[in-house]
């Protein structure tokens, strides 16, 4: 028995030094931040060309006819030479989606808008599969690329195209804002998360030439450095990440541009927000499988830079340690106590997630004050997701599961409850039967509480009561947005009228 606690306890330090390894991560990636926010940091301010580049601005759509109208008329008003600009619709929707989409753009066209609808049927490679079929077609030298619930200024080509006047530019990333910051707790948690991610760690990384990676949406690509880099693939959820190392490794830049924020909606029901981190955790081991052993095996590449892209895309192998770590401590605590006394390690690396959130300021964002006070539920959340988010990582790792591309449904919210409208049915995600796992973990975490107490005293109760609360947060705010109301009930789309009636 001895032994076997003693293994019990040296597997639980491992975790702990592992998960204190990506919080020192953090705490870098902001020591980085803050030199080039109070530094000499670099100015990307190019001049006009004397002759304006065509540009191709593609628009993935899939069922999302709450938003594409909203995104159509902002990218038909961007002040750039008409001459010079295609607009592509890449609608793959199954919903009345695109016969809303179909007659706007022929009402733009016959403005006089260059603007095209292609609408593909089969759905095959999903996204990848939609950009990689508009390309075929595509005009522009350079591809910029919105997803379906942004909402790019009428500034932006210009303030984003004179920057690829530097010939090794392959891609610039715009930074996210945020169309529904205050809706709720869950969208107010999200906004710093991202915040986190675009102030602090792409600033990072691209003010220190580190790999950083393209987001989806909000950014633009020369047509050469995509085509170099072996054009778009969809053997993995998150091509837009794969793409990115893919043209680093073969000597592209990625640059970011921090001031040029796009608004964008973020999602408001649990479901739907774990449902697109399970995408991305996925979508990031499936990388992790197809791109890292190319990035040690790259020797050209300087070894701090393979370390960090090692921290990048293993980032969400926290929650797999996380939810380990929270099953362990029940049996290490009653059968090996003693390891719980090596603390100073993992409270000095738990001070990184925090501290990089913090820091993220901007004149979007909100005054310090009430982003500390939103930290604690922004960490219950986090923790609250874990399980969810290991599933992902397990599945990206092993190459199980379904690999159906499940978009994150966008229904135009604001920051202000506004009068409520029917919501198409295929628009709300059900609810997970992994919920209950969630509520037996909250459980869990309080029964591990009271058996503890007695062996460690107080010391596990803010620890354990993180978890419950997580995941006491995350399912029951989950099943009470799924509790019917009669302000909005779900409605039929008319694809879904048609069926029945046929």
């Amino acid at each position: 028995m001895d032994i076997f606690s003693d293994i019990l306890g040296v597997i639980y330090l491992l975790i702990v030094m592992a998960l204190a390894m990506y919080g020192f991560h953090n705490l870098f990636t902001t020591i980085l931040y803050l030199k080039v926010k109070h530094g000499s940091k670099s100015r990307r301010h190019s001049s006009l060309p004397r002759t304006w580049p065509f540009v191709t601005v593609q628009l993935p759509v899939f069922n999302e006819k709450y938003t594409v109208e909203r995104l159509i008329r902002a990218v038909t008003r961007l002040d750039y030479p008409a001459d010079r600009l295609q607009i592509q619709v890449l609608d793959d929707s199954t919903d009345d989606t695109s016969q809303l989409v179909s007659r706007l753009v022929d009402e733009y066209r016959a403005a006089g808008i260059n603007i095209e609808w292609i609408h593909r049927t089969n759905r095959e490679g999903y996204k990848a599969g939609a950009l990689a079929a508009g390309l075929r077609t595509a005009s522009g030298e350079f591809i910029a690329i919105f997803d379906a619930d942004f909402v790019p200024k009428s500034d932006w080509l210009k303030r984003t195209i004179p920057l690829f006047q530097n010939p090794n530019l392959g891609c610039l990333q715009t930074r996210w804002g945020h169309t529904n910051r205050g809706y709720n707790s869950l969208t107010r948690t999200e906004a710093m998360a991202i915040d986190g991610h675009f102030i602090v760690e792409q600033t990072a990384r691209a003010e220190n030439d580190l790999f950083l990676n393209f987001n989806g949406t909000a950014g633009i690509w020369r047509r050469a450095c995509i085509e170099d880099a072996g054009g778009w693939q969809w053997d993995t959820l998150t091509e837009d990440l794969d793409l990115s190392y893919r043209a680093q490794m073969r000597g592209w830049k990625i640059e970011y541009l921090p001031d040029v924020v796009v608004p964008a909606e973020l999602p408001s029901e649990v479901e739907a927000f774990k449902k697109q981190q399970f995408r991305w955790a996925k979508g990031s081991f499936q990388v992790v499988r197809k791109i890292l052993p190319r990035v040690f095996d790259h020797s050209e590449l300087p070894l701090h830079v393979r370390l960090v892209a090692l921290m990048h895309l293993t980032g969400y192998f926290v929650h797999p340690l996380m939810l380990l770590l929270f099953i362990l401590t029940l049996p290490v605590g009653m059968l090996a106590p003693y390891t719980f006394r090596i603390f100073p390690l993992s409270i000095l690396a738990g001070l990184g997630p925090p501290l990089l959130y913090l820091v993220a300021t901007s004149g979007q964002t909100p005054p310090f004050l009430e982003r500390l006070k939103f930290i604690p539920l922004m960490t219950i959340t986090g923790f609250g997701i874990s399980l969810s988010t290991t599933v992902a990582v397990i599945e990206g790792l092993t190459g199980m599961g379904s690999s159906v591309f499940t978009r994150t449904p966008k229904l135009n919210l604001s920051n202000t409850h506004q009068k409520k409208k029917p919501v198409d049915s295929s628009y709300v995600q059900p609810v997970s039967p992994m919920v209950w796992a969630e509520i037996a973990l909250g459980i869990y975490a309080l029964v591990t509480i009271i058996l503890l107490f007695p062996y460690v005293g107080w010391g596990v109760v803010p620890w354990m009561g993180v978890y419950m609360c997580g995941y006491f947060y995350i399912a029951g705010l989950n099943l009470l947005q799924h509790m019917p109301t009669d302000k909005q009930k779900p409605t039929k789309s008319l694809a879904q009228e048609s069926s029945r009636q046929v």
